[in-house]
């Protein structure tokens, strides 16, 4: 797990831009804070590339040094890498590629079987990796630069084309020694307002760009990337119609599960894992006692009655027989940091379970430096209550469209908030129209007198109609879970969990996100995700031998955060400043965002929700844009081994 940069130059001078490559991994030292590297293909016209990274040790930690050098033995040193993440099946493929091509490897870590494995099999060696990864592999004999990102998009990887040359980066703050100050991508505002994240590849900066996720690229100095999808994820649901083919079911998630979580295990480093009080990280914690019998667990949560799971998690941690540590967050501690918690997000995300997640992460890095998360369970097996809704609205998305449409205009004559209202407005327009994700924060039409740039014209279903024109032939349950993964999954959900970990020098693997484990849920049916009782039913049913009662069929909590509290309470000073001292009047109504938040205040409505989004982004742009607000960055001080 490490920070890189890479820079391909147009001119041949990629030498003149070590400085900046250099500065720009001084913005990701948090990322790989063991020790930190450089190189250059310097040639007679003083060379096309630069690499630089940041490394934090996990396997072969006293070798497999980055930029790393690897070649056959008729090219020694053909290649460079720089490779952020981890190959869980890497002694595989080292097994592999030394039996059919004779490979030879000095090293035992896992970045020369991703340069092998290249060398070997070309861009399709991509799809046979099992782990989380973005790398850029350089051909000193070809003069090209291959790279990758994994297939769920659990890391990161920006990029930024410039008249210079194109650049790239674990940080999208790396590359502004490339671009300049961040400049407010109008569309992906308008995006993020709706979606509380700026769905990929855009950026709220107009200038950087991120690699989308399950694509490798290929770029030849002067020419722009060309970027290919070698991951397509389908769900193809299976219906099982007896006892014994449930059985079948459930016994392959659980082999698969304790499978991805041994393979997950692999370091040479002390592995924890995050533990709340829901089954998705209770699950991983249990299934990785397995693994470690020293195996310590961290939860946090916020002295407030309801936005805590930490009795639970202390709970299932005594069940399960791990040691278990807590840290407990309060409202000072959450308005003091955001600042620099959003230094750290590089783009604005408005999941407030961002700073639970920062301060639960610096908890653990005091104790181990890998830890385990349940991300990905929901959207693999079902685990949102929306995913319930095809089956409750069945009786009236059944009707004919005639009848339908009237349903939409006797919701119109209610009155506004009446109870039911919604329902037949929503069984009233299709799926695509009422499906866009797991964050829904402003309404389009609720942004007419809010974005001074509103667009009518523009709709997040310029986002999801090209997701959803792929899953014509799935059930309405797997069209929304298809969704979710190339929206909610890698906007919210993964990169706040890489961000607040890799802030605090601390890798978090994610055991549910594995090809093998996808490739069993992709065959789980809706009866066996949804009911009118629960949600991931076919995953509940294999972890009843695995997790303890008391969790197995709780509600899915998280990490919740009691700003609906704050913000109507101590803190309402708080964000009223920052209203009024951000210098976003060019794209928001100042009155209408203070509007926002005296209406909550009073209690007539709870914008809680609307209120954070916006201060997120007002906070992101006077760090990146204006540079009024300089966050106080501290220095990793961690040690390199745990």
């Amino acid at each position: 797990m490490c920070g890189l940069m890479g820079f391909v130059s147009n001119s041949g001078r990629a030498g003149d831009f070590v400085e900046a490559v250099r500065a720009g991994m001084q913005c990701a030292r948090h990322r790989g804070p063991d020790e930190s590297g450089a190189w250059t293909d310097e040639g007679s016209d003083g060379g096309n590339v630069v690499f630089g990274f940041n490394r934090l040790s996990i396997i072969d930690i006293e070798h497999s040094h980055q930029p790393l050098r690897w070649g056959p033995s008729d090219q020694p040193d053909r290649y460079a890498l720089v490779f952020n993440g981890e190959i869980y099946n890497y002694l595989e493929l080292r097994e592999q590629l030394t039996a059919e091509h004779g490979a030879v490897f000095a090293t035992d870590g896992d970045g020369e079987a991703i340069v092998a494995a290249y060398h070997y099999w070309g861009p399709e060696a991509t799809a046979r990796l099992r782990g989380m990864f973005a790398f850029l592999i350089w051909d000193t004999v070809d003069g090209a630069l291959f790279g990758a990102r994994d297939p769920f998009g659990i890391k990161p990887l920006f990029t930024a084309t410039t008249p210079a040359g194109v650049a790239f980066s674990s940080e999208a703050k790396g590359l502004r020694e490339f671009t300049g100050s961040a400049r407010v991508d109008v569309p992906a505002l308008q995006h993020y307002l709706v979606l509380q994240y700026v769905p990929e590849p855009a950026t709220m900066d107009s200038s950087i760009r991120r690699v989308e996720s399950g694509t490798h690229f290929t770029v030849k100095p002067g020419r722009p990337p060309v970027f290919r999808r070698y991951f397509h994820p389908v769900f193809n649901p299976r219906p099982v119609s007896s006892d014994a083919e449930r059985t079948a079911l459930y016994q392959r998630i659980a082999d698969v599960m304790d499978d991805s979580v041994a393979q997950h295990m692999r370091a040479d480093v002390t592995v924890g894992s995050f533990l709340s009080g829901g089954i998705d990280s209770t699950a991983i914690a249990a299934l990785a006692k397995r693994y470690n019998e020293n195996l310590m667990t961290f939860t946090t949560g916020f002295d407030r009655q309801g936005y805590s799971e930490i009795d639970v998690a202390a709970e299932s941690a005594a069940a399960i027989g791990v040691r278990h540590i807590v840290r407990e967050v309060s409202e000072e501690e959450l308005t003091s940091t955001l600042p620099l918690i959003i230094w750290y997000l590089d783009d604005p995300v408005a999941d407030p379970a961002l700073v639970p997640l920062y301060f639960v992460a610096n908890e653990a890095r005091k104790h181990v430096k890998v830890v385990l998360s349940g991300e990905g369970a929901d959207e693999l097996f079902g685990g949102y209550n929306i995913y319930r809704e095809p089956q409750s609205l069945r009786r009236l998305t059944d009707l004919p469209t005639g009848l339908r449409r009237g349903l939409a205009a006797a919701g119109r004559a209610l009155p506004q908030g009446f109870r039911g209202q919604d329902l037949l407005r929503r069984a009233s327009i299709d799926l695509e129209e009422r499906y866009y994700g797991n964050a829904r924060i402003f309404r389009e039409d609720q942004l007419s007198g809010l974005l001074h740039t509103y667009d009518p014209g523009r709709s997040f279903r310029d986002v999801t109609d090209p997701i959803y024109a792929q899953t014509t032939e799935s059930d309405p349950v797997a069209r929304m879970q298809h969704i979710d993964l190339f929206t909610w999954l890698r906007g919210d959900i993964l990169v706040k969990a890489d961000k607040m970990t890799m802030a605090n020098s601390l890798e978090l693997r994610v055991p549910f996100l594995d090809p093998e484990v996808f490739r069993v849920a992709a065959t789980v049916p809706a009866s066996e995700k949804v009911t009118k009782e629960t949600t991931k039913l076919a995953l509940r049913k294999a972890m009843e031998l695995i997790v303890p009662p008391h969790v197995l069929h709780r509600r899915k909590l998280g990490f919740p955060v009691p700003i609906r509290h704050y913000l109507a309470g101590d803190s309402y000073e708080w964000a009223r400043s920052i209203i009024l001292s951000a210098q976003t009047d060019e794209y928001l109504d100042r009155n209408a965002v203070l509007a926002l938040l005296d209406a909550h205040r009073a209690g007539e409505t709870d914008n809680s929700r609307r209120i954070w989004t916006i201060l997120v982004f007002q906070l992101w742009h006077e760090i990146f844009v204006t540079g009024a607000i300089t966050p106080q960055i501290p220095e990793p001080v961690y040690p390199v081994r745990l």
